[in-house]
């Protein structure tokens, strides 16, 4: 049926703005008691899915990646379609627009996604209002959140760490873990925040910034990642393994949208990119070790994709692309597989 859909109606509508119609009316349901439970009761993972990190339950290891919900908007709408967490953002430390449109496309033929966006949100204070609103509830304060911080366009690189932490400072106080994204190709030069001797003084401020807030919030310290390209050498994988672990950062986020592309401006997402992403996490599992915490993501489309990138290292997989081919059922297919899994193992 959502094939149907898709092939005769979304095909058809602007990207961005079948994107934003879907996510209202996604909401829209999430806000209604009862039938958000009976999408929740269809939808939703499975209970012997859920285990334990970081100090809390996770309902699965399959969670929503970052650029679906950029503002904290529909949390509670996404865990009730089947993910175990929600990973928002990218958030700015200033509101920005992003690129001007159109900067999504979809490639049917190879069930990909390009995206120029460039950070669109309302900015770290707005999100945080968002959040701490959220986490006034009782569902809410269920909900696992990630939140994906980024460079403001207007932030010179040379003051690029203030800025992230102007961020983090706002928003660790509501996450569940921070991820540092220096990996978007849609923001000019934020890519060059990749090289360790750039990225180390962020990640720094970021862990200084966020240890601060959450003190003052009376909560522990926020487990912080690193979100790194596809597009780096094996080498550069290395190196920022070895400042992760270094910094004693929690783990990474691989991979981002890839620029390895003739398609036009923007990074690419989807099943051209899991082969790459598969090779990055099994590298990196294999530099950090056992302790780390590695979130795979790029081109996950089936319940096998997941399997893969658990079996090279991941501890968590998140998705955003394969939700657009797939459809509504598309967490619980996944979810259902790996706890299937997991049974049989035992």
């Amino acid at each position: 049926m959502y094939r149907l859909l898709f092939d005769l109606v979304l095909r058809r509508t602007d990207p961005e703005k079948a994107h934003a119609g879907t996510f209202a009316l996604i909401r829209t349901v999430a806000a209604v008691p009862l039938l958000r439970d009976v999408v929740a009761a269809v939808l939703g993972a499975p209970r012997d899915s859920s285990f334990g990190m970081w100090g809390r339950s996770w309902p699965s290891r399959l969670g929503l990646a970052a650029g679906f919900d950029k503002d904290a908007h529909g949390v509670l709408g996404m865990a009730m379609m089947g993910f175990g967490f929600v990973e928002i953002g990218t958030v700015t430390a200033l509101p920005q627009p992003g690129n001007e449109p159109p900067r999504l496309w979809r490639l049917v033929d190879r069930r990909a996604l390009r995206n120029r966006m460039g950070f669109n949100n309302a900015g770290a204070e707005a999100v945080a209002a968002h959040l701490r609103r959220l986490r006034a509830t009782r569902r809410g304060r269920a909900a696992v959140v990630g939140v994906n911080i980024g460079k403001s366009r207007v932030t010179p690189l040379e003051r690029a760490a203030d800025d992230y932490a102007t961020s983090a400072r706002l928003l660790a106080p509501y996450a569940d873990y921070l991820v540092v994204n220096v990996s978007s190709p849609n923001t000019p030069n934020l890519r060059d925040l990749q090289a360790v001797e750039s990225l180390r003084p962020v990640l720094e401020a970021v862990r200084v910034a966020a240890d601060e807030a959450t003190t003052a919030a009376h909560r522990a310290p926020v487990p912080l990642l690193v979100k790194i390209a596809p597009d780096l050498s094996d080498d550069d994988v290395d190196a920022v393994a070895d400042l992760v672990a270094e910094l004693g950062l929690e783990g990474v986020v691989a991979v981002n949208t890839t620029i390895a592309h003739d398609e036009g401006p923007g990074g690419l997402s989807g099943p051209p990119l899991l082969a790459r992403g598969l090779d990055v996490v099994a590298r990196l599992r294999d530099r950090l070790g056992p302790a780390a915490v590695i979130i795979g993501v790029g081109g996950i489309s089936t319940g096998a994709d997941a399997r893969e990138y658990l079996a090279v290292g991941a501890t968590l997989v998140e998705a955003y692309t394969g939700l657009i081919y797939e459809g509504p059922f598309f967490a619980r297919r996944i979810t259902h597989a790996l706890a299937a899994d997991e049974r049989r193992a035992g």
